[in-house]
This record gives C-alpha cells, sequence and structure tokens, in this order.
C-alpha cells in the first residue's frame, strides 16, 4: 500500500524569509497612495511595474540560465494556457486595487487586499490533496481573519463602497493565482522567475491597453517622492518579493503559507501610522493576538 502523500513543514527559514516578506508587503499600499496623491496615475502605476518588474526577470533568468533558459522561459510549452490565466489575473488584480486606491484609504486596502491568503487556503484545500485543511487549521484561518476584522475597526478614515469592492476583487484574484500555480502540474514544475515571468510579463499587453483607454500612456508630472514609492513598488516589491515568494509557495504549502501573509495588514496599519500619522489602539493588539493564535493552529502537526 502506497505511502499518503504529505506536505513539508514550513521551516524556520521559511517563517523568518515569510515574515520579512511581509513587512516588504506592509508598505506597499503606502506607498501606491503616496504615489496616487502626488501624480502617478493607477494604471500607469500598474503598467510601469510590471514593465519594469518584467524586465528585471528576464535579466535575472539570462544571468542565471543563459540564452537557453531565456528563450525557453519565453517559449510557448504545457503551461502556456494556466499561465496565460495567471497573466490575466494579475493584471486585474493591479487595475482593480489601483482603482481601489483612489476610493479608500490605504489602511483599508492593505487590509482588504490581504484577505487574499483566504481565499488561498480555501482553494487549496479543495483543488491540492496535499493541502486539505483539518479543522484546527480552518479555525487557525479564522482566527487569522478575525484579526484582520479587528484591526479594520481602526483602520482611520472611511473610504467608498465601490473602492473597497474593488479591492477586494483585487484580492480574489491574488488568491487564485497561487492556487492555480500550485493546482496545474504544468506550472508547479516551473521555477519561481517562470512563474513571476508569466504574470508581470503576460500581463502587460493588458495593462497597457487599459492604460491607454484611460489616457495613462504619457509620462506623468508626478513629484520626486512619486517616482521613489514607484521604484519601490517595482523593484523591491513586484520584482524582488514576488520572486520570494513564487519560490516559497512551490517548496511549502500555499494554504500554511497564505496564514503567515495576515500579519502583513496589521504591519501595514503600524507602517500608516509611523508613515501617515495613522493612529493605533487597543484593535492592533486585538488583531495581533488573533493573528498569533491562527498561525499556531494553522502550522500545527
Amino acid at each position: 500500500m502506497a505511502e499518503p502523500v504529505t506536505a513539508p513543514r514550513i521551516n524556520a527559514a521559511a517563517m523568518a524569509l515569510m515574515v520579512l516578506l511581509c513587512s516588504v508587503w506592509a508598505v506597499q499600499q503606502v506607498a501606491s497612495k503616496v504615489a496616487l496623491t502626488e501624480g502617478m496615475p493607477p494604471f500607469f502605476q500598474a503598467m510601469a511595474r510590471s514593465a519594469v518588474a518584467g524586465g528585471l526577470l528576464l535579466g535575472w533568468i539570462r544571468l542565471r540560465q543563459g540564452r537557453v533558459g531565456l528563450r525557453r522561459a519565453v517559449t510557448p510549452d504545457a503551461s502556456w494556457w494556466p499561465g496565460l490565466l495567471t497573466a490575466v489575473l494579475y493584471a486585474a488584480e493591479f487595475l482593480l486595487l489601483f482603482a481601489g486606491l483612489q476610493r479608500t484609504t490605504a489602511s483599508r486596502a492593505v487590509v482588504l487586499l490581504f484577505t487574499g491568503p483566504f481565499f488561498t487556503a480555501i482553494g487549496a484545500h479543495y483543488f491540492i490533496p496535499a493541502e486539505r485543511l483539518r479543522p484546527s487549521h480552518a479555525a487557525g484561518l479564522a482566527l487569522a481573519f478575525a484579526g484582520v476584522a479587528a484591526t479594520l475597526s481602526q483602520s482611520g478614515a472611511s473610504g467608498s463602497l465601490l473602492g473597497d469592492g474593488m479591492v477586494l476583487g483585487a484580492a480574489i484574484g491574488w488568491g487564485l493565482i497561487a492556487v492555480i500555480v500550485k493546482a496545474s502540474p504544468a506550472m508547479a514544475r516551473l521555477d519561481a522567475p517562470r512563474v513571476l515571468t508569466y504574470q508581470t510579463v503576460g500581463a502587460l499587453p493588458f495593462l497597457m491597453a487599459a492604460a491607454a483607454l484611460n489616457g495613462q500612456l504619457s509620462w506623468p508630472d508626478a513629484s520626486a517622492r512619486a517616482w521613489w514609492a514607484l521604484g519601490y513598488q517595482c523593484v523591491v516589491v513586484a520584482f524582488g518579493s514576488y520572486l520570494a515568494w513564487y519560490w516559497l509557495i512551490t517548496k511549502y504549502p500555499a494554504g500554511k503559507l497564505a496564514a503567515f501573509t495576515f500579519l502583513t495588514p496589521l504591519l501595514g496599519v503600524v507602517a500608516g501610522w509611523a508613515l501617515l500619522g495613522d493612529p493605533l489602539g487597543w484593535p492592533i493588539a486585538a488583531g495581533l493576538g488573533c493573528v498569533i493564535a491562527g498561525l499556531m493552529l494553522v502550522n500545527r502537526q
């Protein structure tokens, strides 16, 4: 009788990397909001971050794998169709996110966006046999989600229902991408740079079309701080952090990794306090306690 297939346990190094990634992502929405308010149009931001990150990824592949690796990265194969689907979802995610940030606050956006891992965990439960959630794991995710809700109650000025809905749609797109990467046998065999290239480079035509339709293809007259904020999004977030994230989800259970990213909205609210002067209060402490308890349950053997 065959031994049951089990997913590898998340080790200390992976946990430390996830905490670092959460810290990087926590500042993302603040940076996006700064750029938006200082002259950087939303669809131009989405297009630019995809173009720069895609170029860096292709350069990384060329450096690490040579011309053969670069040719393989852009040649259609069995992963083409699921890869194209992730590209469409990636484009939709960031079009919704940046449009939503125009209509809601950065603190609300970071909380709403990082419900994405909740959808990842649910999808992994149904489509990835090795990552089924046991009752204790489901309870952990529920606790983590309660922590997000507690943080949302202290997120500052209210945003519009439309803006909040757009950001939530972006979260669903992000969650579905992670499930596709793990559930598709062809995608699961790819390395992290190739997976991310599908999204950044593949999404670029859709993002350029959206920018053109909204008159946002031209070079914007934005402040120096807006350009620095865009640079952070392109290089640190869209290239470095996503490369590390997709490497992690090819090695470890997507649902359990997803639970760690519930730390991001908590850190994001702290970033809003430090950089934008948002107030902190008891809901932050309550949310942090829920997230820690949820992580313990989700990673329980």
